[in-house]
């Protein structure tokens, strides 16, 4: 109750701070570099990003420094990746989905994904969020062939810097609302798993958009996700 009651006392106040966020913030372009690419040695490892801009590297100016990079180089360690993006700026769930739904098929072992901010700024309900989840679980299992499909966390966007009160703090709860669901959805769907990276309490991790990841940023999130999929694949070269 809580949110559709703040959502109707607060309407105007958070039109107008909206307004003047999307006005003063600055515009950072998607990184230069490959989207796709094979790297490193061993046994092979098909993986597959998709997303928002988060996922497409906004706040860094190369894809080596973004999310692909840190997570590709991180796994070549371990594995030969071969490796797609799918990602694009101000992409919802729904336009994920539609992506991938409309993308060439292919066959991955593995898929990140990385969505939510723009759900929560375009007001996705929960039962669209959830139903769009399903669906691009469903398609990525069923188009791409992948078994582990890792979800990203939805920001804590109480945090963001570039948000002005009580827009941060109407966000965060809508943030968390969402990241809930999706929470809920790793823990009910048969190989899916929630994705909480530890980013610590320091604005120097965000861009300088105050509203991105920044480097260091990219570089955790990386070693995170690199850190589960390596661990799911070992666990089921145990079990064979």
């Amino acid at each position: 109750m809580l949110y559709p009651v703040s959502t109707l006392l607060l309407l105007p106040f958070l039109l107008l701070q909206g307004r003047r966020v999307r006005r003063d913030t600055p515009r950072l372009p998607e990184p230069e570099g490959p989207r796709s690419g094979h790297v490193g040695e061993g046994e092979p490892l098909r993986l597959l990003i998709v997303g928002d801009s988060a996922a497409a590297g906004v706040g860094v100016s190369h894809q080596h420094e973004a999310l692909s990079g840190c997570l590709v180089q991180a796994l070549a360690k371990h594995r030969r990746v071969s490796w797609t993006l799918l990602a694009e700026t101000g992409r919802t769930s729904a336009d994920v989905r539609a992506a991938v739904s409309t993308h060439p098929t292919g066959h991955y072992d593995v898929a990140l994904v990385s969505v939510g901010v723009n759900d929560v700024t375009g007001r996705t309900g929960r039962r669209d969020w959830q139903a769009n989840l399903r669906a691009l679980s469903a398609d990525l299992c069923g188009r791409f062939g992948v078994r582990y499909i890792l979800f990203t966390a939805v920001p804590p966007m109480g945090r963001f810097p570039a948000l002005p009160q009580p827009l941060r703090w109407y966000l965060g709860l809508r943030a968390g609302q969402l990241d809930g669901d999706m929470r809920s959805l790793c823990e009910s769907e048969a190989g899916c798993e929630y994705l909480a990276v530890p980013f610590p309490l320091d604005h120097n991790l965000m861009a300088s958009d105050g509203f991105h990841p920044g480097r260091d940023a990219y570089a955790l999130w990386g070693a995170h996700g690199a850190e589960r999929i390596v661990a799911w694949q070992q666990a089921g070269e145990a079990d064979t």
